[in-house]
């Protein structure tokens, strides 16, 4: 039977990435890792405009005044609608439309955090960021060299997701000072994470969905640089 003729076979644009030609593999993970770097030199520059300028400073305290919760559930609620959007939606402007959203937002977030680490102990975050770096692409080594398929922690994901969701919860009810030990063990979580979202990339995703790729690899970036900063900002 002629492989266009089989009714099960995924269309040619959804097959994932593993059942590719190597030219085509290498292809999407060129558009993946670039559309990557485009959207941390766009966090980059948002919070270098920021940083410089009276209306970080102002949106920075905004954020500080209002309660954590609700801005942790805003986040979550609009990372969640911008990864929904840049899986499923055909339209390749809206795909990048969500990206950029999600990069916006999380350049918003971590703007309190910034102004901290800066003040406290400056060229923090640039340490924070050479720190992050390293990780994520050691990471990225692992997962590559390896060609191990990491879904088999999607349930750890999950289970660990709820716990740290419950931390933060109930320090921000209970006025409880979350320590060095979360932010380590968070590091770690972000660490599953790049071995996981960098493993389904490679062995999962269909091979249109670049631009939702790097959105998700940007966001278990932006999470272990959260953590690492927030963890040298302290010592």
């Amino acid at each position: 039977m002629n492989r266009s003729d089989n009714p099960y076979q995924a269309p040619a644009l959804e097959r994932p990435v593993a059942e590719l030609t190597s030219g085509e593999q290498a292809s999407f993970l060129t558009r993946t890792y670039a559309h990557l770097t485009g959207a941390v030199i766009l966090f980059a520059a948002i919070e270098w405009f920021l940083l410089g300028s009276e209306a970080g400073a102002r949106i920075a305290a905004s954020i500080l005044s209002v309660n954590w919760l609700i801005i942790l559930g805003a986040f979550m609620l609009v990372g969640w609608l911008c990864s929904r959007a840049a899986h499923s939606v055909r339209s390749v402007p809206l795909q990048y439309a969500a990206l950029i959203a999600f990069v916006a937002i999380q350049a918003v977030i971590f703007l309190p955090l910034l102004f901290v680490a800066e003040i406290r102990a400056p060229g923090t975050i640039r340490s924070a960021g050479l720190a992050t770096l390293i990780g994520f692409t050691g990471l990225t080594a692992i997962v590559f060299f390896t060609g191990k398929d990491f879904s088999f922690l999607r349930g750890l994901l999950f289970f660990g997701g709820l716990l740290a969701l419950a931390a933060i919860v109930l320090g921000a009810i209970f006025g409880t000072a979350l320590g060095t030990w979360f932010s380590v063990a968070m590091i770690g979580f972000a660490g599953v994470s790049v071995l996981y979202d960098t493993s389904n990339i490679l062995h999962h995703y269909p091979r249109d969905r670049h631009v939702g790729a790097a959105l998700e690899l940007f966001g278990s970036l932006a999470l272990m640089f959260w953590y690492v900063l927030r963890l040298m900002s302290r010592r």
